[in-house]
This record gives structure tokens, sequence and C-alpha cells, in this order.
């Protein structure tokens, strides 16, 4: 007799992933990729963990086309294969699954899946392929009991309907190795296909006890589809024993099972179009909500834009404000400054004509003296009128050398070199310039100089000597006396003192010439009788950093003092 052998075997499917190991790399990697704030992917894996597979399906596939790494994309696609293959989207399934890369941390993932899927699809050699391969793997990513039991079943699955029924049992049995008595599902499915393999191989002693097993276990379990098959084998069974009576008893509870599925497979399927239906609206509440941010973010930018071409406009303005501004500064100062150079220019004039035309006359009427002379053949009064000219000729040349040297101090041309010097040589060399001047005038120089160190202008530094001391000369009533020392005056200035015993000055005057100090060239008057050296010298002093003062008294002489900064030796 030939035997009907049972048809429907039972295919158990794990929802766990191969590797915890594996699971954790893909958790943590997601994690990692979240805090790069990638919502579309946190979004779509969030669906993944919580099980929503409509969801995760549909998000994976929108965050896939903004995906910017390798590892982001292999994830995406694992998940969205999982979902394609919990709706029974096989094929798109393997599509995911092709997509992912080689990656270590992913491979397990890939090849269990492979496998799971190929399964499905009833391709057992190539599902056989893929779990084999897991099965070297797994010894390098290790997996907990409960995958390894489910991936054992899997394979044992693969050999059975391969009709390698010696191959089936060893899976089946490493699967026993490993089982639990709380596993009752993978206890009631273990025991169905080790029935299926005797039973197969007419082994009915062994094969009928198992069906039965399971038959009873599967009436306090909930699972319907364990119902089902469990009964359903049985009637085979009782079947082919010929025990008719009890097949038909079977084969009724076995429809009975069966309509418990399919009006609850109608009412999933009822609810699954209502959930595809709030889906769909949800879809479209998304893109209509996506298409009023994208107006909004329009607006928003416009806006923006807006905003920054005026701030870059005021900005202009502001820029060609201060640019002006500083045009109309520098417009101001060249006006001031020609101001000045105008009052300079004018009271240069105004020296030149005032001082220069007595000289200028003195001269000449020295030339007609000299010319008489000549011709009187007087030689004690030529010599005498030769004298005065040479002494008016060099006064002169000291007015204009003042001159020239204010002239080119107003209009920053005079060179101005400030620099570590001692005062005893520089003043000694103005001195030994004087000493035949004052030599033939019957005047005296008395000297005490001490060597101190100080920081000026050597050349602006002469310049105020000569005119001091021209000064002396041209005040001195016929002889007398000029008394020049230098030294310490505290640890930070030096002291040039110029003291003569000539005529003095009146106090009045000397009041104007202490004041020069907070004078400036547009409020100078010539006609308050300061003249154009004093002038001179307190301008130099003052651009060296010292300060200048005046000591005198009509009919004793005068004492001037000049403090400068000093330098430690």
């Amino acid at each position: 007799m030939i035997k009907n052998y049972v048809l429907l075997l039972f295919i158990f499917v794990s929802n766990s992933i191969v590797s915890q190991t594996s699971n954790d790399n893909l958790i943590n990697n997601a994690k990692k990729i979240c805090e790069k704030n990638q919502k579309l992917f946190c979004k779509a894996f969030d669906f993944y963990i919580n099980k929503e597979f409509d969801s995760c399906y549909v998000y994976s596939s929108r965050a896939l086309v903004e995906s910017k790494s390798q590892k982001e994309s292999d994830i995406l696609n694992y998940i969205q294969s999982f979902s394609s293959r919990k709706k029974k989207l096989f094929k798109k399934a393997l599509e995911n699954l092709k997509r992912i890369s080689d990656n270590p941390e992913f491979i397990g993932l890939k090849e269990s899946q492979l496998g799971l899927i190929q399964l499905h699809l009833k391709n057992y050699n190539e599902s056989l392929e893929h779990y084999v391969k897991w099965e070297s793997l797994d010894s390098l990513y290790g997996s907990e009991r409960k995958l390894k039991m489910d991936s054992f079943h899997n394979i044992g699955l693969c050999y059975m309907h391969k009709k390698e029924y010696v191959k089936a049992k060893e899976y089946f049995d490493k699967e026993i190795e490993l089982v639990e008595k709380r596993d009752t599902l993978d206890i009631i499915a273990l025991k169905m296909d080790l029935a299926n393999v005797y039973y197969n191989q007419y082994l009915d002693d062994e094969a009928i006890p198992l069906f039965t097993e399971a038959y009873n276990l599967s009436k306090i379990y909930s699972n319907l589809e364990l119902k089902q098959n469990s009964t359903y084998n049985m009637a085979i069974v009782e079947r082919n024993r010929k025990r008719y009576k009890e097949s038909v008893e079977y084969y009724r509870e076995y429809i009975k099972w069966k309509d418990s599925i399919w009006n609850r497979d109608n009412i999933i399927g009822l609810a699954e179009k209502d959930k595809q239906i709030a889906l769909a609206q949800k879809q479209q509440e998304i893109v209509l909500q996506e298409e009023q941010l994208k107006r909004q973010k329009l607006v928003q930018n416009g806006l923006i834009a807006g905003a920054s071409g005026l701030v870059i406009f005021i900005g202009f303005l502001g820029f060609l404000y201060k640019k002006l501004k500083k045009q109309n500064t520098l417009i101001t100062q060249q006006k001031e400054d020609l101001n000045i150079a105008n009052k300079t220019k004018d009271y240069l004039f105004s020296v030149v004509s005032h001082d220069l035309r007595s000289p200028i006359n003195t001269i000449r009427g020295k030339h007609i003296e000299l010319k008489n002379h000549i011709e009187n053949n007087d030689l004690p009064a030529l010599r005498a009128a030769t004298d005065a000219a040479i002494a008016v000729t060099e006064s002169t040349s000291h007015l204009l050398n003042n001159v020239l040297h204010w002239s080119l101090e107003q209009s920053n041309q005079l060179l101005f070199d400030t620099k570590e010097y001692a005062l005893r040589p520089m003043v000694q060399h103005v001195l030994h310039d004087y000493a035949t001047l004052v030599e033939a005038k019957g005047i005296t120089i008395n000297s005490e100089l001490e060597n101190v160190l100080v920081k000026a202008d050597k050349e602006s530094l002469k310049i105020v000597l000569r005119n001091l001391l021209d000064n002396a000369v041209k005040y001195m009533n016929r002889e007398g006396e000029i008394t020049v020392k230098t030294g310490s005056y505290s640890d930070t200035e030096a002291y040039i003192t110029v003291q003569d015993t000539g005529i003095g000055i009146p106090q009045e005057k000397l009041d104007k010439i202490n004041a020069l100090k907070d004078l400036t060239i547009d409020k100078i008057d010539r006609s308050k009788g300061v003249g154009l050296g004093l002038l001179l010298c307190q301008t130099l002093v003052k651009k060296n950093g010292g300060s200048i003062t005046f000591e005198s008294e009509v009919g004793k002489g005068t004492k001037i003092t000049i403090l400068l900064p000093s330098i430690e030796e």
C-alpha cells in the first residue's frame, strides 16, 4: 500500500535577528547616525523597533533617497527587507538584501535573512547555501540559544523538503539540544517536523506518537495555525491507518480551525485595509504638510533674503556715510593745515619785512661809509666800519636761518631724529663755534658741564642753544659774562642753563615769553615784541619732550633753563 504523505509541513519562521551581536551592532550604529540629526532615518528605525512594518517600509524608502553613507544605506535596506518579508513581499526583500554591502557588521544579518526568504520561496538549495554561510559566520558573531534553535530548525526543514532525512534529523537534533520546557511553540513544531521525518521513512512507530503528542500540546496553546496543522496531520495518519471514523473527526476539527483562521485573517485583512487607508490618508496629510512647510519655507526664505538685502543696503549706506565723513574730515584737516600754512607764510613775511629792513639799511649805510673811508684813505675808520658791517651781516644770517628752520618745522620738513646723546660734547661744540665772536666783543663764556645722557634730537638742540647765545650776545651791555651749565635735575630730567649779565628783560615782556608754550602761530602778534627766535626755541624744546623757562631782572641779566628727558647711565 502506498502511504499518503503528510503534505502540510510546518515551517517555523523566526522573527528574531540571527545574531544578537549583529543586532547590537545594528542598534548601536543606528543610534550614532541618529545623533547626527538624520530625522527620516531615525523615524524609519523607530518603526522597525516598534514592529510597525508598514510605516517602516514607507519611511525607509524615503530615507534611502537621502542616505549619506554606506552604513546608513545598509541599515535602511536591512530594515526595509525585514518589513517586506513581514508583508510577504519576498522579491522586494531580496532586492534590498542584495544592496547591502559585505560589511562584517552586517554580513551575518544579510545571510540569515537571505536563507529565510529563499526558504519561503521554496528555493531550498539557495536557502541552504546562505544558512551554511551563516553557520560558518556564527562562530565569529555568536548567537543566543533561541536564535540558534530557529536557524537549525529552518535548515532541517530545507533538508526535509529535499528528502535528505538524515541531514534533516541531524539539525532537528541540534535544535532539541537547545530547546527548553517553556518553549512550547518550538516543542510542538519540532515534534511535528520530526514526526514527518520518521513518517516519510515509513517509521510509523516513531512518527505516530510524535504526531499525537504535538496534537495534544497544540490544544493547550493558543496558536490557531498549530492547532490546524496538528489536526490535519492526525487526520492523514488515521486515514492511512484505515481508521476512517477518527479521521473524519480530525477533518471536522481541522475545518473548524481553518474557518477560525479564515475569520481571523478576514478580520485582520479588513483591519489591514483600514490601516492602509489610514496610512494613505496619513501619507496624504504628510504630503500636504510638507507642501505647506515648503511654501512657508519659501516665504521665510523670501523674507530672509529681503532682510539680508536690506541689511546689505543699510551697510552700504553706512559705508558710504563713513567714507564721506572721512573725506569731509580730511578736507577739514587740509583746510586747517592750509590756514596754518597761510598764517605761517604771513607771519614769516612780516618777520622778514620787519627784521630785515633795519639790517639791510644798516649794511647799505656801512657800504657808503666804507666808500668814503676808502676815498679818504682812513684805515682806522675803514676797519671799524668793516667790523660793524660784518656784525650786521652775521645777525642777518642768523635771522634767515631762524626763518628757514621755522618754515621747515611748520611744514613738517625739519628732520627730527631722537636718540640718546651726551649733553657735554654737544654743548662744547656749540660754545667752540662762538669763541671767536664773544672774544672780539670782550665777552667771557664760562661752562660747568656734567656728562648727562638725554634722549633728544641733537641738531634741533643746537639750533636752540645758538639762538639763546645769540640773544645773550646781542643784549649784552658791551663786556660781560655768559655761563652755561648742564647736569641732572631729577631722576628723569636733565637741565641746560644759559645765564648772562646783560641788560635783562622787562617783566611785562618776560611774562609774554614764558607764556609762549600756550600759544599757537595764529595767536602770535609781532607787535607784542616776541621774536621768531624765541618762538622757535619754545617749539623745538617742546618737540624734544622738554620745557624752557626764562628768569630775568632788568640791569642784572637773564637766566634760561631747559629741562629734557634723561637716561640713566
